[in-house]
């Protein structure tokens, strides 16, 4: 899972089962496979995702994955009309469903293209076609080499692959269970769908106006700084499945960046401009130290995983001197390595031609890319954590360095080797629940190609669609988080400290410290599931307060939920959060195009305003 994924957290961590039986494996295997009604259900299913991934993404700098739900909701689709999926055509849904969903981060739709686009660049929906079709591939073409290291001679856990096979081993042995579980998400998101077209015409129903309607100066206040009521469906669910310690530090962060700092920042004179403004309001003064608690956590974190980083590259040495799978249904190694000549040399060519970035930066890129999804797939395999956020980083440093001024240069190289490294460990958690079931890793590659073109498709239009409805960035916009931390950090990277609003340098250097001691605390056993999370942190210094407050709410309702009925909520919460956030997002892009054509809401249509 991607560390900026809300399911990196203690409450969602699977139960790890042991392997089936060989017996057991080698019945499902003997089943179809790589069929054509397996494929489009992933496709489809996986591709809604994406699209709700740049929705959420945009709004909280997270996205979510789609292998347990592609699993869960094409297996239950054929089972409502009497004609069930097999185990391994399951695998397969959820195999192509996985590589479509992941397709709203690798593109660079949640940080470095609207990054790119906060500091002006325009960019066409072809160049965005262009640009996610060169280094869409790159990840899966390096996870290939790394399978029979990683999955068969370490048999590293990958905890969300591992969950997803014991998942759909359930889902054969308590299929009423599975169906319940579809038919719930669902209710879900119809629920969220509806509610979300309906405050597109009544607005109050998303923010209502507490303050106004009860004239309390306090609330007022506090409503002017961001502390009011928000009922976002999408981020309600979030509040399930991220866990306490990501939501309180989202509330911590919260209080202190938009409770604090801001409004001290605004008494000395150093940000006397408009609460969000980012230019010379609190909004813009209070961004920096979030950067800095999110970047250096993350590098902190991949600094203190040098032996992950040691061991996985003896791991890579041991398995070029052992030779290949010997299984007939492995991946030739032509495959792998065409594709990544010919994946390598679209991406220089397509980021010379959309976004001016000479050749050899690109190549440069690539090879740290591929260097790091050795780091990025041994850390998932171990930890369930994906470092995308340090992998992006750790090369906006280099190319700092290498390409110092270039801002676009930083951007666009930090976004292929954070594409590259993060699909390989994604891609990696699909090829481990293909071998807990006996899959066959050829025709998961295949599948993983096809579920790859099959989210291009729909993101890129998805989020053209959203970007001329929404102001990135924008108060009444998508906040993009994300993309602001990368352009920040490229920004400082090219300008210096000379980039900081004034009397920033010393909190965001005290930020920065403050990151590094977390991360360090993190590794202590005994009280790391109890730091507060600095990703989390940093991100409600950026995003609105109501973002947070609203994941309270969540994390609430879940965990009266969970003391009322524990096997209830055990069954079932995950349904509801993944309804809640695809409904939203679904229906955002039904909000989008009103938006776009110009659809009066009801007080426009009753008082013309």
């Amino acid at each position: 899972m991607d560390e900026q994924s809300p399911f990196a957290s203690p409450q969602s961590q699977p139960e790890l089962p042991e392997e089936p039986v060989q017996d057991e494996r080698q019945q499902w295997a003997d089943g179809p496979q790589l069929t054509f009604r397996a494929i489009v259900t992933g496709c489809l299913v996986g591709s809604i995702i994406a699209c709700t991934n740049i929705y959420i993404g945009l709004k909280i700098g997270w996205t979510f994955g789609a292998s347990i739900i592609s699993a869960v909701l094409g297996f239950s689709f054929f089972a409502v009309i009497n004609d069930r999926l097999s185990v391994m055509e399951t695998n397969i849904a959820q195999t192509s469903g996985s590589a479509a969903g992941s397709m709203a981060s690798a593109a660079g739709l949640v940080a470095a293209i609207p990054a790119m686009q906060l500091m002006g660049y325009q960019i066409t929906w072809w160049e965005l076609m262009l640009w996610s079709l060169a280094v869409a591939f790159l990840g899966v073409f390096f996870a290939v080499p790394l399978r029979r290291q990683m999955v068969l001679v370490d048999q590293l856990k990958f905890p969300t692959g591992t969950a997803t096979a014991e998942t759909i081993t359930a889902m054969y042995s308590e299929a009423s269970v599975a169906i319940a579980k579809a038919r719930v998400l669902l209710f879900a998101g119809l629920f969220a769908g509806l509610f979300t077209l309906a405050y597109y015409f009544v607005p109050e129903l998303e923010q209502p106006p507490i303050a106004e309607w009860t004239g309390v100066a306090v609330l007022a206040t506090m409503s002017a700084w961001g502390f009011k009521v928000y009922l976002g469906p999408a981020l309600l669910g979030a509040g399930f499945l991220i866990g306490p310690r990501v939501v309180l530090s989202l509330l911590g962060g919260a209080i202190i960046g938009w409770g604090i700092l801001g409004p001290f920042a605004q008494s000395q004179g150093w940000a006397p401009g408009e609460v969000n403004s980012y230019s010379d309001g609190p909004r813009g003064w209070i961004l920096w130290p979030g950067v800095a608690l999110m970047v250096s956590e993350a590098l902190a974190s991949v600094a203190f995983s040098w032996r992950t980083f040691i061991r996985a590259l003896q791991g890579v040495a041991a398995a070029a001197e052992g030779g290949s799978d010997d299984s007939a249904e492995s991946i030739p190694n032509m495959w792998w390595i065409i594709g990544l000549a010919i994946g390598s040399l679209l991406t220089m060519v397509i980021a010379q031609l959309v976004f001016g970035i000479a050749w050899y930066f690109s190549l440069l890129a690539i090879a740290l890319s591929s260097v790091l999804s050795v780091v990025a797939v041994r850390s998932t395999g171990e930890t369930d954590i994906n470092p995308v956020g340090g992998m992006g980083k750790v090369t906006q440093l280099v190319f700092g360095g290498f390409a110092p001024g270039q801002i676009s240069t930083n951007l666009m190289c930090a976004a292929i080797t954070g594409a590259g490294a993060s699909q390989a460990a994604d891609m990696m958690q699909d090829l481990k629940t293909g071998h807990l079931l006996g899959a066959s890793p050829r025709k998961q590659f295949i599948a993983q190609i096809i579920g790859i073109l099959a989210g291009i498709v729909f993101v890129v239009p998805a989020y053209m669609l959203f970007t001329k409805a929404y102001t990135i960035g924008g108060e009444d916009g998508l906040p993009a988080p994300a993309a602001f931390a990368w352009k920040a950090m490229a920004e400082l990277l090219a300008e210096g400290f000379g980039a900081l609003p004034p009397y920033s340098p010393h909190i965001v250097m005290a930020a920065a410290v403050v990151g590094v001691v977390l991360a360090v605390l993190r590794r202590f056993q005994s009280i790391g599931p109890y730091v507060p999370s600095g990703l989390a942190l940093g991100i409600a210094f950026i995003v609105p307060p109501y973002y947070s407050l609203v994941m309270v709410y969540g994390l609430v309702i879940w965990l009266i939920w969970k003391w009322l009925s524990p096997q209830s909520c055990r069954n079932f919460d995950f349904a509801i959060a993944s309804g809640l956030i695809a409904g939203e997002g679904l229906m955002g892009i039904v909000n989008a195009v009103l938006t776009i054509l110009g659809v009066p809401t009801l007080s426009e249509l009753l008082f013309g305003a």
